[in-house]
């Protein structure tokens, strides 16, 4: 067997994984990152799932998370705009791009594809390499970017997998002992993604078959309450396709999850069927709407022998994994907005001092097919629309309690079950990876393991990276492109636990986007609307929303029956106007003067 040796290694090429291993390359040091697959970026790429939900607002578009927004803008012919759940949606093959150029651009970064990691090694309390089918790599800092954290069975690292329950972190939302949907459902269920197309009115797309799983009536409701071509457009992305990722009937699977975590053959069983349950998902949108519906049979690369390929993603995706005993677990309270403040507490050590490398948003999302779990509320308006509140994660909760040599830097940190249904989603786990890597790069430069390394000196790596600074703190009214953005996220690591109040933004830069002339509309709180003067894809009248924290100042000050010029995107799906900078047309009456 080969041996190899680096000083940085990542186990796993999935979003977390990706990112931990360019942004450590990126500081200089010797990585490497070793996939079971052929494309980088996990669930915002391989997985199928790109249509991203979470950090949207512009001021948390920052690190890599907002590089690859930018890249995604550059590269992606039709733009972003096309579906109603995200303001991003993009073909994954363009998504995998991103990441492949940016590996492939670093001299510091060897990527290979070895397949799945065998075994862990140890010396005493540390991990020092791990084994493949073909070789051995001895590294520093290993990192474990797998989809299931499958290093902290490997290398025995304490963890949890499955539920909590009430008494154990007093979370609000969870249950108190087991019961009839924590026994059927271990974690959160994956979804394998398949992608559609619609080859337009009088095409005949090619049959889709029936697979050996029974799917009886499981998909008779998958759309209740709405058409079917507003179903699809739920994941509409360029090009005429839809990303099939629907929870409700839908093709979350769900079935013997254990199987996740048995043994190989267990786990590929459990792919085929979730497969299957796609397929047949798939069939039925066919059987109903028609044959111009069909399969995107080019969407992702085919591999003999493997699953997934063609219009199937190349693997599952994955809500939940075993979840690492860190030096500090993340659980719901620590999440969840205050009820003084509408953002939640930033995370502090013995010392007091804050200890965020991370920032999240998005509202508290689990799935149980036919089952739902009362959710301790997450949400607000902003900028027209509701949004989730937002929190920041601490750099112990990618550390183990005993193990050395190792930092996570996928959906393994150390949370709880229920808390993970905010901290899995894209962006996060990005921000997760991008601290990870820097961290891991930081360990090697000062020879220290990563229980040793002064978070504020993280912190401020990531804030002054040369190429994709990420922001610590969930500042909603303060963006990257501000002058003083860097200062406002040291004078809050610096003052305490609580996020100042808002201040008042900067204006909006200069807009690009096609330019709309019409009537604003006030519905309510946060509740826009606009009415064009000239119909847009036959539609006058859009909800009137913005990511830009300016523009949403400014929303909050018109009264209805303003006139409004507008510069921002249509999205027909969503029904939006999505605005990037907005004048006023109605005349103000001028102060006299004496």
């Amino acid at each position: 067997m080969e041996q190899w040796q680096t000083q940085v290694l990542v186990v796993g090429g999935g979003t977390g994984g990706a990112a931990a291993a360019i942004q450590a390359a990126r500081r200089g040091v010797q990585t490497m990152v070793a996939t079971d697959g052929p494309w980088l970026g996990g669930m915002l790429t391989s997985a199928g799932v790109s249509a991203p939900d979470g950090n949207e607002l512009l001021p948390w578009q920052t690190g890599l998370w907002g590089a690859f927004l930018r890249e995604l803008r550059q590269r992606q012919p039709g733009g972003l705009d096309h579906s109603w759940v995200s303001f991003f949606t993009y073909e994954p093959q363009v998504g995998a791009s991103i990441f492949a150029d940016w590996a492939r651009s670093l001299p510091c970064l060897t990527w290979k594809q070895l397949g799945p990691p065998r075994s862990v090694n140890k010396k005493g309390d540390r991990l020092y390499s791990v084994t493949f089918d073909q070789v051995c790599i001895q590294a520093q800092i290993i990192l474990d970017g797998t989809e299931l954290g499958d290093l902290l069975s490997l290398g025995d690292v304490a963890h949890r997998w499955g539920w909590d329950w009430q008494p154990d972190w007093q979370e609000p939302s969870a249950p108190p002992v087991p019961n009839t949907l924590t026994q059927r459902y271990p974690v959160q269920s994956p979804t394998w993604v398949v992608v559609m197309q619609d080859l337009g009115e009088g095409a005949i797309a090619p049959e889709i078959p029936p697979s050996p799983l029974d799917p009886g009536d499981a998909f008779k409701t998958a759309w209740q309450g709405m058409d079917l071509s507003h179903w699809l457009n739920y994941g509409r992305l360029p090009g005429h396709r839809f990303m099939i990722n629907w929870p409700n009937d839908g093709n979350d699977y769900g079935q013997d999850l254990q199987r996740l975590v048995g043994s190989e053959g267990d786990r590929q069983a459990y792919g085929q069927e979730a497969l299957w349950h796609s397929q047949n998902l798939a069939r039925y949108v066919q059987q109903v709407g028609g044959r111009r519906y069909g399969l995107a049979s080019d969407t992702f690369p085919v591999r003999p022998g493997v699953l997934g390929g063609g219009a199937y993603a190349l693997h599952p995706y994955y809500r939940e994994s075993r979840r690492l005993q860190g030096l500090v677990t993340v659980t719901e309270g620590d999440i969840l907005p205050q009820a003084d403040h509408g953002a939640a507490l930033l995370p502090v050590n013995a010392a007091g001092d804050i200890t965020a490398i991370a920032l999240g948003n998005y509202v508290n999302d689990h799935h149980y097919p036919g089952m739902t779990l009362p959710l301790a509320a997450k949400a607000r308006r902003w900028g027209g629309r509701w949004t989730g509140t937002p929190f920041a994660l601490p750099y112990g909760c990618l550390i183990p309690t005993e193990t050395d040599g190792l930092l996570v830097c996928d959906k393994a940190i150390s949370v709880s079950h229920m808390a993970n249904g905010a901290t899995r989603l894209q962006p996060v786990v990005l921000a997760l990876g991008q601290a990870a890597g820097m961290a891991a790069a930081l360990c090697v430069e000062q020879g220290i393991q990563p229980r040793e390394l002064g978070v504020r000196s993280l912190q401020e790596a990531l804030l002054t990276d040369p190429l994709a600074p990420a922001a610590v703190v969930p500042l909603s009214h303060c963006c990257p492109r501000d002058p003083d953005w860097l200062d406002q996220q040291r004078a809050v690591l610096d003052r305490g636990d609580r996020l100042p109040p808002q201040g008042v933004p900067s204006a909006s830069g200069s807009s690009t986007s096609p330019s709309y002339t019409g009537t604003f509309q006030r519905l309510g709180d946060q509740a826009y609307r606009f009415l064009g003067d000239e119909p847009v894809q036959g539609i006058t009248g859009f909800d009137l929303v913005t990511l830009d924290p300016y523009v949403d100042h400014q929303m909050q000050t018109y009264p209805s029956g303003d006139r409004l010029q507008i510069q921002g995107r249509v999205n027909p799906a969503g029904n939006w106007l999505l605005a990037d900078a907005i004048a006023s047309l109605t005349p103000r009456p001028h102060p006299e003067t004496s």
